[in-house]
């Protein structure tokens, strides 16, 4: 093929690469693979372990933060001690280091977002996570934007001025 029309298909080729890898990208709920296969499914959801007893700097920090190993194991130094992925947690126990989890929800440097004031007004997580207590693997199984979370603050007649996230 000669002229303008082997330009045209290979604009539309690269035009297509180009979308296939944002929608790889920015398509998908980030699922990411965490060093211990953690089953929100089983703890959140089966025994109905609340948010809060694992993620406790919620109620009065930005961050929900994630439970040190020392919580873990005072439940597991009795239980499921024979289980694949609670011999992982063993292992960091005794090596006395962190669990290097892999962050699931994030927002960009300059939305302020801090999880007490939501936590204090009876939000549930759910609201923002999805419902995490069903989910094997944590999932981004809610789009957090700005859209969404102005339309939340104007449902609940909570400022919505700029300052209010952006700081």
């Amino acid at each position: 093929m000669r002229g303008p029309g082997k330009f045209i298909i290979a604009g539309g080729i690269v035009l297509l690469a180009v979308g296939a890898i944002l929608f790889t990208a920015y398509g998908r709920a980030k699922t990411p693979e965490q060093p211990i296969k953690f089953s929100h499914k089983i703890h959140a959801g089966e025994f109905k372990i609340a948010c809060e007893y694992c993620h406790s700097y919620a109620r009065r920090s930005t961050v929900a933060g994630v439970p040190a190993v020392e919580r873990c194991m005072g439940c597991h130094k009795v239980t499921a001690m024979d289980k694949p992925e609670v011999k992982k947690l063993l292992e960091y126990w005794n090596r006395k280091e962190p669990i290097p989890w892999v962050k699931v929800f994030d927002q960009p440097d300059f939305v302020h977002f801090s999880h007490a004031p939501h936590v204090l007004k009876g939000i549930a997580c759910q609201n923002c996570h999805g419902p995490v207590e069903t989910m094997e693997r944590v999932r981004e199984a809610v789009t957090l934007n700005m859209e969404r979370c102005v339309t939340c603050h104007m449902q609940r007649k909570a400022s919505i001025d700029c300052w209010t996230c952006h700081k």
